[in-house]
């Protein structure tokens, strides 16, 4: 089942895919915001902004807009 991190409830994990566009900030790629890596959803903010996530043990914060431009996997991280 193809998604965005957007989509995402708390505690769902999956693996991503793609970015949808290429001005993904370099900062999340070097905590490990890559095609092939497993993404965990820890929490939406009251105002669901912003989002956080756990990537490869990192806990990160990122803005609705940025989780939408994250295309995921999350059929196959259930499998896993």
């Amino acid at each position: 089942m193809l998604g965005t991190v957007a989509d995402m409830k708390k505690g769902e994990k999956g693996i991503i895919k793609e970015f949808s566009e290429e001005l993904l900030p370099v900062k999340l790629m070097e905590l490990g915001c890559l095609p092939g890596n497993e993404i965990e959803m820890i929490q939406v903010a009251p105002l669901k902004d912003p989002i956080y996530i756990n990537v490869n043990g990192s806990h990160i914060a990122i803005r609705r807009s940025v989780a939408e431009q994250i295309a995921i996997d999350l059929q196959q991280a259930s499998q896993l």
